[in-house]
């Protein structure tokens, strides 16, 4: 086995359909091993000979849950990806080429177009959003899923800010040159690195809380280990970003408070250095990139 595609899901609507669509995309030899943390998953997903499916009754969060199934591979190398995103074709067999194990690697990031709202009165057309009444007529709307990437925009560049949150980061792409290029941080909902590498950072810190800052988490600790962070601008995944309200909202609770907790240990961790596996500091990884919003005192 080649690559464990790990995807923790809790009320995931999307999760079979992103399932088959790696399975379809695949150029490899990759597995999808899937973590449904404390809600079955609806729709059901369909039986594969390379899908693992892991029920919780419990939830365990969302870091805890990409454990868990990090540790049922037997594979060289992990993906972690969100439970509603689409990939290219051969997005496995394309990283993995360009892949070195010192490496985190990421796709270069699209976002998906999954559905369209169409009344079923009078046929008014609307791009993806919460459940509503048709806004011209007031009939009822039904789902038109389209399921595709769309064509713009095309994320390869991202770094973090003074307080370690995410931020894209339009001005250094212009720098990046070539297909295989060094982004400061990463999105957190798809990344690729060794299994070995995994363990070893310590990647998904479940101390940390259920879920939140997970970007920052992988790019910082691969940076700072010696590692680097690369984009691969050969292949691309398509990200469908929480928009739809409470159709489709976060799925844990308390998300500001998971959050909190950790973007807390993250500061707490690496603006003091604290980190025990760092054999770089963070001001090394400030002078490196020189990113805006960090103050002089802290260059």
């Amino acid at each position: 086995m080649d690559l464990s595609v790990l995807i923790p899901s809790r009320n995931e609507m999307w999760l079979s359909r992103t399932i088959e669509d790696i399975l379809q995309h695949s150029e490899a030899d990759t597995e999808v091993i899937t973590v449904l943390d404390g809600q079955l998953a609806d729709p059901p997903i369909p039986q594969h000979e390379r899908l693992t499916v892991v029920y919780l009754q419990e939830s365990i969060g969302q870091r805890a849950a990409t454990n868990m199934a990090a540790k049922l591979s037997k594979a060289k190398y992990l993906m972690k990806c969100d439970a509603h995103c689409a990939f290219d074709q051969g997005f496995d067999r394309i990283m993995l080429e360009d892949m070195k194990d010192h490496y985190t690697m990421v796709p270069l990031m699209k976002n998906l177009h999954v559905f369209d709202w169409v009344c079923d009165n009078c046929s008014h057309r609307k791009y993806q959003g919460p459940t509503e009444p048709c806004e011209k007529c007031g009939g009822t709307m039904h789902k038109d899923v389209l399921w595709r990437a769309k064509p713009s925009p095309n994320s390869t560049s991202y770094r973090i800010n003074s307080q370690l949150e995410f931020k894209y980061w339009g001005e250094y792409k212009k720098k990046q040159k070539g297909n295989i290029v060094d982004t400061m941080s990463l999105q957190g909902s798809c990344f690729m690195m060794t299994r070995d590498k995994y363990c070893e950072l310590n990647i998904c810190d479940e101390s940390w809380g259920s879920w939140g800052g997970q970007g920052a988490e992988v790019a910082l600790k691969t940076w700072l280990s010696g590692g680097e962070v690369k984009c691969n601008k050969r292949t691309w995944y398509a990200h469908l970003f929480r928009t739809q309200g409470k159709d489709f909202s976060f799925p844990y609770p308390n998300p500001g408070k998971e959050q909190k907790i950790a973007k807390d240990s993250l500061r707490d961790v690496f603006l003091n250095d604290k980190w025990p596996k760092a054999k770089h500091s963070l001001k090394w990884l400030i002078d490196k990139f020189d990113p805006p919003e960090w103050n002089e005192t802290t260059k």
